[in-house]
């Protein structure tokens, strides 16, 4: 890793802090450095690699957009800074829980579905491996929600072909395969 994703991951685990995956014994940053791993297979870009060390940050921890932007144009120049930003705000649920309380899941799901299918193809690759990662252990740990949160990428994917299309067809596999190892009784939207 570059020097300059070496201080993004820092900042990032700092960031999540003492967070650590659901369905793993392991601290959270191992999944955004999973996520920047896959989309390396296929770009060198400074700002889709430390966006994808980045997506969660947003969502899940006290950073705000102003303290990000900050950081990263103290790390890279002010357009690389930019692009990393942009990124990760499209990757950031807007449709979330505390947001839109009196909604069910499959409204809240289909909006952010809906904003995420207008966002760029960078934002969807990073979003591929997001995928691609999460879907690995679900299947095997919770498949009741398993059921669920599959047939919510199954959907969200068919809107967000834009991407990279090795990742693309990655992450649709992945996605089918973790499906069939789901019960039948658990898949349901």
């Amino acid at each position: 890793m570059d020097s300059i994703l070496e201080q993004v991951r820092e900042f990032a685990d700092k960031a999540h802090g003492t967070q650590v995956r659901k369905y793993a014994s392991e601290r959270y940053i191992a999944h955004p450095v999973r996520v920047m791993e896959m989309c390396r297979r296929y770009t060198s870009s400074l700002p889709i690699l430390a966006a994808a060390l980045l997506h969660d940050v947003l969502e899940d921890t006290g950073v705000d957009q102003k303290a990000l932007h900050g950081f990263l144009r103290s790390t890279m120049n002010d357009e690389d800074a930019k692009q990393t930003l942009n990124l990760v705000v499209e990757l950031t649920d807007v449709y979330v829980k505390s947001a839109y309380p009196r909604w069910n899941r499959r409204k809240r799901k289909t909006k952010e579905a809906e904003r995420i299918s207008k966002t760029s193809p960078d934002s969807q690759t990073i979003k591929y491996a997001d995928i691609i990662d999460n879907c690995r252990e679900i299947a095997e740990h919770d498949p009741d929600f398993a059921g669920v949160f599959l047939l919510e990428c199954k959907m969200l994917l068919r809107k967000i072909p834009e991407g990279q299309p090795e990742l693309y067809r990655e992450a649709t596999d992945t996605v089918e395969l973790s499906l069939r190892q789901v019960p039948r009784k658990f898949r349901r939207a």
